[in-house]
């Protein structure tokens, strides 16, 4: 369908949600359907800004670590209910969590499946990687809108990934469904300050781009640079990086100067403070909102829903 006929058929889309969606050219009426699903949802639906609550995390770190501090969340249905009441953009979780809640939840909010997973018990010896666990099929029985992927530029690995997310995304629009890559740089050659330094962070999130991408998740990135050759250009160029601001307008820019949707990790425990000012600094950054798991749902419910109305509020521009 060409551009102005997609255009056409959005017209119940926000001016915000309409410049968006046009930056995303050769994109099929029912994936731009999709991804406005995400766009428009929400109490920052058709403002351009998201904040999307994933939880994968029972994978990535085991059910006690994840949910011993608010056992209220080992429930699926929790967190569902926690999107929902809070009024986020989207939802993203693994096959097992989706489902145990798609037919008391279906139609309430987005949901992105997530299609990969790591686990702490894996050997430390491997090199970084994930198991596919989702597919595109189970994303569309689930009536999800997007797929969520992660891959791990640096890793022994990354090709694999990269391979696989790439067959994925293919099938992934020819369905109709959008895609989101979670790209977090890390492997033998990347230290630990590098796994989320501004110039790894932007070379990732850049990468995540080329790959097809229509939401792009990558951590906040620090002033550290970490690759000598870049360290060269950011110095002759004078590229800004000294404010969390400026770093956020520079994963942007890498981002095809602002032409995709990029959102930003909540990452490990913060004070609410600090993860508004984090908000803040996305915002002024161009960036397009937050993707926050643990600092939400390993909080009492009532204090997770009173932070996210206040991030709500920061991306409206209201604090």
């Amino acid at each position: 369908m060409k551009l102005a006929e997609k255009m056409k058929e959005m017209g119940s889309m926000t001016p915000a949600v309409k410049k968006i969606l046009a930056n995303y050219e050769g994109m099929s009426s029912a994936t731009a359907g999709n991804l406005a699903r995400i766009l428009m949802h929400g109490k920052l639906g058709g403002t351009g800004k998201l904040v999307i609550l994933p939880v994968d995390q029972g994978f990535e770190h085991g059910p006690a670590r994840s949910f011993g501090k608010n056992p209220a969340a080992y429930d699926p249905h929790y967190h569902y209910q926690l999107a929902i009441d809070a009024g986020l953009s989207a939802y993203a979780a693994p096959l097992g969590f989706l489902e145990a809640g798609m037919d008391t939840f279906a139609g309430k909010i987005p949901t992105i499946l997530k299609t990969n997973s790591s686990n702490s018990l894996a050997p430390k010896a491997c090199a970084p990687n994930q198991a596919v666990t989702g597919s595109v099929k189970e994303a569309l029985r689930l009536g999800c809108a997007a797929i969520g992927f992660t891959i791990y530029p640096g890793s022994a690995d990354c090709f694999d990934m990269m391979e696989e997310i790439r067959a994925m995304t293919e099938e992934a629009k020819a369905a109709g469904l959008a895609v989101v890559i979670w790209s977090y740089p890390r492997g033998a050659d990347i230290s630990k300050d590098g796994e989320t330094a501004i110039d790894v962070t932007a070379y990732a999130a850049h990468m995540a781009a080329l790959m097809g991408a229509h939401i792009i998740k990558v951590k906040p990135p620090t002033a550290h640079i970490e690759q000598a050759e870049a360290k060269k250009v950011y110095e002759s160029e004078k590229i800004d990086v000294s404010s969390a601001t400026a770093r956020f307008r520079h994963i942007t820019q890498a981002c095809f100067a602002g032409r995709r949707i990029v959102v930003f990790s909540g990452g490990n425990a913060k004070g609410k403070d600090d993860l508004l000012a984090e908000a803040r600094a996305i915002r002024d950054g161009g960036g397009n909102g937050s993707i926050i798991g643990r600092n939400t749902f390993q909080r009492p419910r009532a204090e997770a829903l009173e932070l996210l109305e206040n991030m709500i509020k920061v991306y409206k521009g209201e604090m």
